[in-house]
């Protein structure tokens, strides 16, 4: 089996379906369905692996045992070229913006996904695909503190550390939408969650 992204150049931040559907379409081989840009040809010249098959997209195919050690490298070198990523297998799409506040600020997913300063669309989609095979989800600045949340039976568990007090808060919460609230806010730099939810010391 094998992995694939492909990058091309969006003005301004898409929705996973938007990525979906110019992603089929530039498959189909579709012309026109975005513009040509010189980041293409800049991704596609340098990392292995990938190829043009037009001036408005390049895609990048590898064996599905690679797939984190290059997506890692894709993800990166395709906002250095001011595109898009986008994820087929995930369905999710890497935008260039908006960021969080914390700069080389890294999201870890239990489906192996490590991404540096993820845009906050991503994250917000990212939390929605937890299940059995993503079993979590984390926001790490490292050396500072970090946020990550589980599915559970009856909703979600919430955690945060203060890595420098070195203190380690745990609460559970009923539905998606209060874990995707609490990782925007982190990731922007409030902490209205820690006081919106009870929370215990472990």
């Amino acid at each position: 089996m094998s992995f694939e992204l492909a990058v091309w150049h969006e003005p301004q931040p898409i929705t996973k379906e938007r990525a979906e559907d110019v992603f089929r379409a530039l498959r189909r081989g579709e012309s026109g369905i975005v513009a040509a840009h010189p980041g293409v040809a800049a991704f596609a010249g340098r990392l292995a692996g990938a190829e043009r098959p037009s001036p408005e997209y390049a895609l990048v195919t590898v064996a599905l045992e690679r797939s984190d050690e290059v997506a890692g490298e894709a993800f990166a070198l395709a906002r250095a070229c001011g595109l898009v990523c986008y994820d087929p297998q995930r369905r999710l799409v890497h935008n260039l913006a908006p960021l969080g506040v914390y700069p080389g600020m890294q999201m870890h997913t239990g489906d192996g996904m490590i991404l540096a300063d993820p845009d906050l669309r991503l994250v917000h989609d990212v939390l929605a695909t937890m299940a059995p095979q993503n079993p979590f989800t984390a926001l790490v600045v490292f050396g500072e503190h970090f946020v990550q949340s589980s599915p559970e039976i009856t909703g979600y568990e919430l955690e945060y550390k203060d890595s420098v007090r070195n203190l380690m808060f745990r609460t559970h919460v009923p539905d998606l939408e209060a874990v995707q609230r609490a990782f925007a806010e982190y990731a922007t730099g409030a902490r209205d969650f820690l006081d919106r939810h009870d929370w215990k010391q472990v």
